[in-house]
């Protein structure tokens, strides 16, 4: 596989939703243990994974007066569990949800660093308790490398556009119970949730924001069957008229089934140019829901400088 197949290598669910469902899974695990004792931020920013050189990774997470963080390696194909002073256990991933789990919350146990976790999965239909799964136990690791090799890519460029904002913006972050990277900006005047939201929703939409992320498809939660990965938009509260702007590029539309604009990742990765597909489309996208908002844009959009090195690496590229 040469570098820039490798990049933008092909993502159909059929070829990989075995491993994808496992992966998920053991991603909801570690997850669980930042969850539970990392302080609760704003949109519930403290418990999403950060990409790495090697994978994903938590953070930094705080236990009594020690500190630890684990650390998804996709080259090694293990989790590693590192605590301050040097400490070290490391879990092979394969195998079952319920033996990644055993293994995982062993594994702190014996580093001194015991974490109760609400066993049952988030944002998933027919969720299994960790420690009852033997059904997601397929691991193949070239399909996880091919994955994480696209997200690399993405989460650059999603970087790329998030630093086009001077207001409140989130991280580009992974989210473990959606399975998807996303960064959201925010207008700075608050909101109410949905009626009836669920505690997840409810702490994630207190107010105005535009959401852009990347989405690896399959079966959401309404029953929604998605074949390949999507590229996604949508602003929050969603404003009259929304839906019937014109975005670009040319194969973007507005997904009435997921209720927000949608880009496949398959008309990204055979584009002339993939980098500009996502900024364009991240761009029109935030500026159709701004627009009809009524967002303070003059307030929270610049141009940042451009490093003479990042310059260097685009010319390099011919972006």
């Amino acid at each position: 596989m040469t570098s820039e197949q490798r990049q933008w290598a092909a993502l159909p669910v059929a070829d990989w939703e075995p491993t994808y469902d496992t992966l998920h899974m053991y991603t909801q695990v570690v997850g669980k243990i930042s969850l539970a004792l990392r302080p609760m931020t704003n949109h519930w920013w403290q418990v999403a994974l950060e990409l790495s050189a090697r994978g994903l990774r938590t953070g930094a997470i705080p236990h009594g007066a020690r500190t630890f963080d684990m650390e998804f390696d996709f080259l090694d194909h293990a989790l590693h569990i590192d605590a301050e002073g040097g400490q070290r256990r490391t879990v092979p991933l394969g195998g079952s949800v319920r033996d990644f789990y055993t293994a995982t919350m062993t594994a702190l146990d014996d580093l001194g660093l015991h974490v109760p976790i609400w066993t049952v999965p988030v944002e998933v239909a027919d969720p299994i308790p960790f420690d009852q799964d033997t059904v997601h136990a397929t691991y193949d690791p070239a399909q996880v490398e091919r994955y994480w090799h696209v997200l690399c890519q993405v989460e650059g460029i999603f970087d790329e556009f998030r630093a086009r904002f001077t207001g409140k913006a989130s991280p580009v972050q992974f989210y473990w119970g959606s399975f998807d990277l996303a960064t959201t900006r925010y207008s700075g005047r608050p909101t109410e949730p949905p009626p009836n939201a669920d505690t997840i929703t409810r702490f994630s939409y207190t107010a105005e924001q535009s959401s852009l992320g990347f989405w690896p498809g399959g079966t959401w939660l309404n029953g929604m069957r998605v074949e390949q990965p999507v590229f996604y938009s949508y602003t929050y509260p969603e404003p009259p008229g929304v839906r019937n702007q014109p975005v670009s590029p040319a194969p973007a539309s507005f997904d009435t089934g997921l209720g927000e604009f949608v880009l496949r990742y398959d008309d990204v990765r055979l584009a002339d140019d993939p980098r500009r597909a996502i900024l364009e489309f991240a761009q029109t996208t935030y500026e159709a829901g701004a627009r009809l908002q009524h967002w303070p844009r003059d307030l929270l959009e610049w141009t940042p400088p451009v490093p003479p090195s990042y310059r260097r690496a685009m010319a390099s590229t011919g972006s």
